[in-house]
């Protein structure tokens, strides 16, 4: 129920955006084509109903011009052109949409889904927008068994297909990292809490590629040698908001950065083989070495 209704938030401020100025009308007679409609009508009060939610839950604000007859519009749309909820709101229900209207072009049409875990994104959303502490039954890959964890929602984050809920954990007594995928099951609970005023999601991923904010880690100055045509990917794609071209040459290029040398930036380092070598720190450089020796010794024998 939460995940359809999630659905019809986003078709809406979808619908408007697109239509730049639309009448209530308008908007029910896209409803009426639409699949989430099931045939019908969007009742007047639970499309102002769906305003206020959009507005609490993701700072869209739908407006009304009353001149010239009552059309609907989205507040400082060009500001959804921008990065953030707004635009993979956008995004991903433009594709996931159109997909689902377009039956016969479903087996042309190729995406990646994230698997799981997305049942729980209108709870944990709402519980941020409430301040209300939610509890997490919840089984980490590194354990055989499942933990109950008290946390406060401070931020979500999706990376790799994942979507990640990071706050403070009572149990733990620190800011930790949750997978949604590795929810088994979530409850609201009443008890309130206070939003730090120092705490901003943005700084706290800042310096590290992935999810896993380093806490442990200092940021360091990383030097990546990259060969080829990988270049391309690199300065199309960059691996992190402080890259640098600082040397060019005619095969091969170096890549400067300021970050963390987290567990996620070594296994995406690893992933792109031999077309990436790093050049510093050297500590770095060690534990890319020992890991490769590693895979080299797995295949080094026959099975």
């Amino acid at each position: 129920m939460a995940k359809d209704l999630f659905d019809r938030y986003i078709w809406l401020v979808d619908t408007i955006y697109r239509a730049g100025k639309i009448t209530f009308e308008e908007i029910n007679e896209r409803w009426l084509r639409s699949r989430l409609s099931e045939g019908q009508d969007l009742p007047l009060r639970t499309f102002h109903n769906w305003r206020t939610a959009i507005e609490q839950l993701f700072d869209i604000n739908i407006e009304c011009n009353r001149r010239g007859g009552y059309y609907y519009y989205i507040e400082n749309a060009d500001d959804m052109k921008r990065g953030g909820v707004r635009s993979w709101l956008l995004n991903t229900f433009a594709v996931n949409n159109l997909i689902n209207e377009s039956h016969h072009l479903k087996r042309r049409i190729l995406f990646e889904e994230i698997p799981s875990g997305r049942q729980y994104l209108t709870p944990i959303i709402e519980a941020m927008r409430d301040s209300l502490e939610v509890e997490l039954v919840h089984q980490s890959c590194w354990r055989d068994s499942e933990s109950v964890y008290t946390v406060q929602p401070y931020c979500i984050k999706v990376f790799k297909q994942r979507w990640y809920v990071t706050g403070y954990c009572r149990e733990r007594d620190a800011l930790r990292t949750f997978s949604l995928d590795r929810i088994h099951r979530l409850t609201t609970l009443a008890s309130k809490f206070t939003y730090p005023r120092g705490f901003d999601p943005d700084t706290y991923f800042a310096s590290s590629f992935g999810i896993i904010a380093g806490d442990e880690c200092e940021v360091e100055t990383i030097r990546l040698r990259v060969y080829g045509m990988h270049r391309q990917y690199i300065r199309a794609l960059p691996l992190h908001h402080t890259q640098r071209e600082v040397e060019t040459g005619e095969w091969e290029s170096v890549f400067e950065y300021r970050m963390k040398p987290t567990f996620d930036l070594k296994q995406e380092l690893l992933s792109r083989g031999d077309a990436v070598e790093v050049l510093s720190p050297q500590s770095l450089r060690d534990e890319m070495q020992k890991d490769i020796i590693n895979m080299y010794n797995l295949y080094r024998c026959g099975v």
